[in-house]
């Protein structure tokens, strides 16, 4: 019986080989938000066979959306030089499609690094302003982010729309909105942090309106025929917060401005959240918003196993997996999941000498692909 997770699948003009998704993983190595050589040798290794779909790290549109001093950026022409450095070497040597995670990262900006503490940086360590809905912290240790005004909302559209051009000329294949994990597109859409009382707060019709205009923002100037996604937090685990309910109602807005996808992911804007982590924890949004929004959807949250991932696009719950942590233990997961399921799929053509066909002497029983 053929395996699901290695049916093709296309959204647009892009044919992806597998449903299989690299997570994008933020790295906090950037210099000056420009990609080094940590990226591609990052973004390199998945390129030859961890999946059919390679999501570089969450990219920032501008300073003062970066979570800290070393995030990606995409809003100076030296960010964009690196970057497609990167993503023209993962080109010559891989096998994968690539796509890029657009964010900011509103009042969970100006952080120390997680290996550091990941607490709010001192001036003396470069702290920098953060925006917001609404002057609330994220913690109350936090400081209090700047209430953005309708100018700072202005601005933050079209910076979205600027990193979208740029992601363009990079190349990418695909473009990913974060509107998940408490970063400023989930501030404006969850009633915990978002407070205004213009029409940019209090009704879901009014909390929705900033990240739909972002989104239409990235789509007018992004190709027709390149498909467009938005991760999505779909539920806050806090009472009173964000919940699928209000996800399925964003998901199919989405797609009315022509969005190919939802990735569903969970939590991120609340310390208080109480997550029931397990694998696949997040597949039950998924499968929801599938069938409710009539939309393809991701599904990310400890998923590691080739069997897991199988059970979710082989029993509907989603189109995708996407993988971060397991990708990151398991580099060649696409090659040990195809052996596993007993499917094909592509290898980088400078590793082909280690395809199981062509060792007859440790693969005794595999036939030639």
């Amino acid at each position: 019986m053929a395996s699901a997770l290695f049916s093709p699948i296309k959204l647009r003009g892009l044919e992806l080989a597998n449903r299989i998704v690299v997570s994008p993983m933020c790295q906090y190595n950037s210099e000056d938000g420009s990609a080094t050589d940590w990226h591609l040798m990052h973004l390199g290794q998945f390129s030859l066979g961890a999946a059919g779909l390679v999501m570089t790290e969450m990219t920032n549109v501008s300073p003062e959306g970066r979570i800290t001093l070393n995030c990606a950026g995409m809003y100076t022409d030296a960010q964009e030089k690196a970057m497609k450095r990167v993503i023209d070497f993962c080109r010559k040597y891989g096998v994968a499609k690539h796509g890029v995670q657009l964010a900011h990262a509103g009042r969970k900006g100006s952080t120390q690094l997680p290996a550091a503490g990941g607490k709010p940086l001192k001036p003396e360590e470069g702290a920098f302003e953060t925006l917001a809905p609404s002057a609330l912290p994220y913690a109350p240790d936090w400081p209090a982010p700047r209430a953005m005004t309708k100018s700072d909302i202005e601005r933050i559209i079209n910076a979205f729309a600027e990193s979208t051009k740029r992601v363009l000329r990079v190349g990418y294949d695909l473009i990913e909105l974060h509107g998940g994990h408490g970063y400023l597109i989930h501030q404006f859409l969850s009633p915990l942090s978002n407070r205004r009382t213009d029409e940019y707060g209090g009704s879901l019709e009014n909390r929705m309106r900033f990240p739909l205009q972002v989104f239409a923002a990235m789509r007018a100037v992004w190709p027709s025929d390149r498909p467009m996604g938005a991760r999505i937090s779909a539920a806050d685990w806090v009472d009173g917060g964000w919940n699928i309910d209000e996800t399925v109602v964003l998901a199919r807005e989405l797609k009315k401005l022509g969005c190919d996808y939802v990735d569903c992911s969970s939590g991120g804007l609340d310390p208080g959240q109480k997550v029931p982590f397990a694998p696949g924890y997040n597949a039950s949004f998924a499968e929801r918003v599938r069938k409710e929004a009539d939309i393809a959807t991701m599904v990310v949250g400890l998923i590691a196993s080739p069997r897991l991932c199988e059970d979710i696009i082989g029993s509907g719950k989603s189109d995708f997996v996407c993988l971060a942590r397991g990708a990151m233990w398991n580099p060649r997961f696409a090659w040990h999941a195809a052996e596993e399921l007993g499917a094909e799929t592509a290898y980088a053509p400078k590793y082909r000498a280690c395809h199981p066909s062509l060792r007859p002497q440790i693969f005794p029983n595999r036939k030639v692909a």
